[in-house]
């Protein structure tokens, strides 16, 4: 054989291989805020990110990174995904304040009724009709709740809205900051992160936040009450997605794409409505192990809750109608939805 041709032969060869390596090897980068010990890194993204890398015979490998150790803050992951900085991010939508309007639809009270699979199962059915213009540049690959937003006191017990009134509340979105007004009390925006600092300095009387979050930030050293109403209903719930940068998916092969749309579907927003309602319970075990007490209101305690928060809806409604977005059909199909959900788990 010819020189030249023992090159071009190469050459072939080579080309070949590198297709093949290039079809193997698809590292992704997942970004997010909170610690490595924490339900969600463990739980949801590890188990999600390895059923991807299996479904794909190694293809696919993510790498997760987490407590923002790739720079930034927390608010910042949207663009991050964005801008391409890294693949991948899991956000509080709240965060990145007016970004994703459409979504609080199911942050509102009277939506999430303590059932979050009913809820995550409706954002998914609803994305492509409802939620998609607020993913410009990105891709969303599984949205969800948590548990919901339970009180926590300091040094008080709530019991109805009364109970409130005056008090420093942190909540980490605009419908709950609305919440906390309709109840008369004031509304403190801060960082999960912040919320032990911020209670044992009393800068805050307490904050709404799922029980979840109690083991990770200790939040039962510096409370003394953890509240909710009959049957685990609470005061609207926070929203999260998990992206993808909208160029990395749209360069992934189709056979790619179909294996994160199917690993992602509906039946995985059910077992992560699971993992947060364990979570929710762990946490609060653990704060009632130590001495706290749990108060779960009665019917009639939680229907003053109700009455109070009930010009919330209308509010957002008017302020979705005020930037040409149809809140109203909104706020119906989200009800319909997790009602349906609801009636069938």
């Amino acid at each position: 054989m010819s020189f030249s041709r023992i090159l071009a032969t190469s050459a072939v060869a080579l080309g070949l291989m590198t297709a093949a390596v290039a079809a193997q090897d698809i590292q992704l980068k997942l970004h997010h805020f909170l610690s490595p010990k924490a339900p969600a890194h463990t739980k949801m993204l590890e188990p999600w990110a390895k059923r991807i890398e299996e479904a794909s015979d190694g293809r696919v490998k993510i790498e997760i990174f987490p407590a923002m150790t790739l720079g930034g803050k927390p608010p910042q992951l949207p663009r991050q995904a964005r801008d391409g900085v890294v693949d991948l991010v899991w956000i509080v939508n709240a965060y990145a304040a007016g970004a994703f309007p459409r979504t609080e639809v199911f942050e509102l009270p009277g939506v999430h009724r303590g059932d979050n699979a009913a809820v995550n199962k409706a954002m998914l059915a609803m994305y492509d009709d409802f939620l998609a213009e607020d993913f410009q540049g990105v891709v969303p690959m599984f949205q969800h709740v948590h548990q919901g937003q339970a009180i926590h006191m300091a040094n008080e017990e709530v019991r109805s809205p009364a109970d409130l009134v005056g008090k420093k509340i942190r909540i980490p979105s605009r419908t709950g900051s609305w919440v906390l007004e309709a109840l008369g009390a004031s509304p403190v925006q801060t960082s999960v992160g912040e919320i032990p600092v911020a209670l044992s300095k009393k800068v805050i009387d307490g904050a709404l936040i799922p029980f979840e979050i109690i083991p990770a930030l200790k939040i039962n050293e510096v409370t003394g009450y953890q509240i909710e109403g009959p049957q685990g209903q609470r005061l609207g719930t926070t929203s999260f997605s998990v992206l993808m940068n909208e160029a990395k998916w749209n360069s992934l092969p189709e056979d790619i794409q179909a294996i994160f749309r199917e690993v992602s579907g509906a039946d995985w927003h059910g077992e992560v409505g699971e993992v947060w309602a364990g979570a929710d319970a762990f946490g609060i075990k653990i704060a009632t192990d130590s001495g706290n007490s749990h108060v779960q209101l009665t019917d009639e305690e939680w229907g003053a809750f109700e009455a109070a928060l009930s010009p919330v809806v209308g509010r957002w409604i008017e302020d979705m109608e005020s930037k040409g977005i149809d809140g109203q059909a909104l706020y119906d199909r989200a009800v319909e939805l997790v009602g349906q959900n609801m009636a069938a788990n």
